[in-house]
């Protein structure tokens, strides 16, 4: 499992300090060198589309590293898990 979140780590995407919620439209503007406006626009218009929207989000919130310690979410999780 640690080489998944390995993996996960190495693509480079981490959630941002501009946060609403948390973190992942300032972390993939942050990536992509956009402002996290046009982020979180496009987001929104995503949402429109229904469904798939909040499970990406959420998704990649549980996955993604955040920027100040690099701690993956759902990796924790796991590990809280294992050591019961």
């Amino acid at each position: 499992m640690d080489k998944f979140f390995s993996v996960i780590r190495s693509i480079g995407v981490r959630r941002g300090p501009e946060r609403w919620l948390g973190g992942v439209c300032g972390g993939l503007a942050a990536k992509f060198g956009v402002d996290v406006a046009w982020v979180r626009l496009g987001y929104l218009l995503f949402c429109l589309l229904t469904g798939p929207a909040l499970v990406v989000y959420v998704t990649l919130w549980l996955l993604l590293p955040d920027s100040k310690d690099d701690r993956i979410i759902l990796q924790g999780f796991l590990q809280n898990r294992g050591a019961k």
